[in-house]
């Protein structure tokens, strides 16, 4: 593991120092500018994985997980409350969110942000690639080799393979030029 500046030392501290947990495979690199945050959650990284600048990754009490050989591109964020669980060689590009929870706001009497949450876990299968720009919301599970387009907006299941484009999201065709 290789971080680039003292601000990453005190996240990776403040993660290990704090009630949390903190695990990073070997050649993973967190680039300067990055925020990784286990404090009271859990984050656990495989090896020879990208942290790139301005991404964030914050367990928010609950459990990110990502494989090996994956790449979290700039700006790009995972909020795990609901829990993450990304598999290998996957791709999150630049301005990619990836939120595992939804606000409850049924209670018109009450404030939305004293409402509390619902935590709606994510799963990310191996060989996917998230476009610019895309939202994957809570509940999503993203199957084996799918690619999710730049600007999508994904809540569901996908197919194994599947090219996903829009917002919401819908399969536009398959990988290898196969049709629906």
């Amino acid at each position: 593991m290789r971080i680039g500046s003292f601000s990453h030392y005190y996240c990776l501290l403040r993660g290990l120092i704090l009630p949390g947990y903190m695990r990073i495979g070997k050649r993973t690199l967190i680039r300067q500018g990055a925020c990784v945050d286990a404090y009271r959650g859990r984050i656990v990284i495989g090896r020879s994985c990208r942290i790139h600048r301005g991404s964030i990754i914050d367990a928010q009490k609950g459990t990110v997980e990502i494989g090996s050989n994956v790449s979290v591109n700039a700006y790009a964020i995972l909020w795990g409350a609901g829990g993450i669980k990304i598999g290998d060689n996957v791709r999150i590009a630049s301005h990619s969110v990836i939120v595992s929870f939804d606000h409850n706001f049924e209670d018109r009497d009450r404030p939305i942000t004293s409402q509390g949450v619902t935590h709606k876990p994510i799963v990310i299968e191996d060989d996917v690639w998230i476009g610019a720009g895309a939202k994957i919301l809570g509940g999503s599970h993203i199957s084996k080799g799918c690619v999710i387009g730049a600007n999508a907006v994904l809540k569901g299941k996908t197919d194994p393979f599947g090219i996903y484009v829009g917002s919401p999201a819908r399969l536009l065709k398959f990988r290898g030029g196969q049709g629906k």
